[in-house]
């Protein structure tokens, strides 16, 4: 249920050939920065490298006191507002939102994703459509820096799936919803079409089609 073809569908994402190498989302993690290094240069005269290997469409909107680390690539028709912080190694897909207090780190962020008010993202892929509420986070280090293991115990397989990774913030498959205040632990992975509520502590395997309130309940939609 967490493979990337379960996840995400490619076709949302100019990170589409890269992604596709993998098995598991959060296996991309390490080669983000130089997939963006190699992408940049080829992505023609719509982009503009207003700054070295930071790369704008000219259709974005960068609001002047916003941040943009290198390298990343700020797609079409994307907002980056009032002192958004990207700190580097970051595909911003066309149409999104990069709100105001917003941080981005290490992060494929797919067509369509909103991320609009004191967010923060790191080491994380965010899916087609998907949207994190005011004040929710991605925590992407364990309290004692041990390295991050994805517990799934939410399905038929019941387990854990060690990743090599010390940072591993969220993998949040197509279409999910994160409500506001709502923490996703290290290795969270959401499939897709589910929803967060707000105020939510969430960590591990959530399926596909879930909600989930405290304490990392899950509860099937009714569809």
């Amino acid at each position: 249920m967490y493979k990337i073809t379960e996840m995400y569908d490619l076709e949302h994402t100019q990170a589409k050939d890269y992604l596709k190498q993998f098995e598991y989302p959060w296996e991309a993690l390490k080669g983000i920065k130089a997939f963006i290094q190699e992408l940049g240069p080829t992505l023609g005269d719509d982009y503009q490298e207003v700054s070295e290997q930071v790369w704008v469409h000219k259709t974005a909107k960068v609001f002047p006191s916003a941040y943009l680390g290198a390298p990343c690539i700020i797609g079409p028709n994307t907002e980056v507002r009032h002192c958004a912080f990207i700190r580097g190694s970051a595909l911003v897909g066309a149409d999104c939102v990069v709100g105001n207090s917003v941080e981005l780190k290490n992060v494929i962020l797919f067509d369509h994703v909103q991320t609009p008010h004191y967010n923060y993202v790191g080491d994380s892929i965010l899916g087609y459509y998907s949207h994190m509420g005011a004040g929710s986070i991605t925590s992407n280090v364990k309290s004692d820096k041990t390295l991050v293991v994805v517990h799934d115990h939410a399905g038929e397989s019941d387990e854990d799936r060690e990743t090599g990774l010390k940072k591993f913030g969220a993998m949040l498959g197509d279409h999910v919803e994160v409500g506001c205040n709502s923490v996703l632990n290290p290795g969270t992975v959401i499939g897709r079409n589910s929803s967060v509520y707000p105020l939510s502590n969430v960590r591990g395997v959530v399926p596909a089609d879930s909600i989930v309130k405290s304490g990392s309940f899950h509860i099937e939609k009714k569809l």
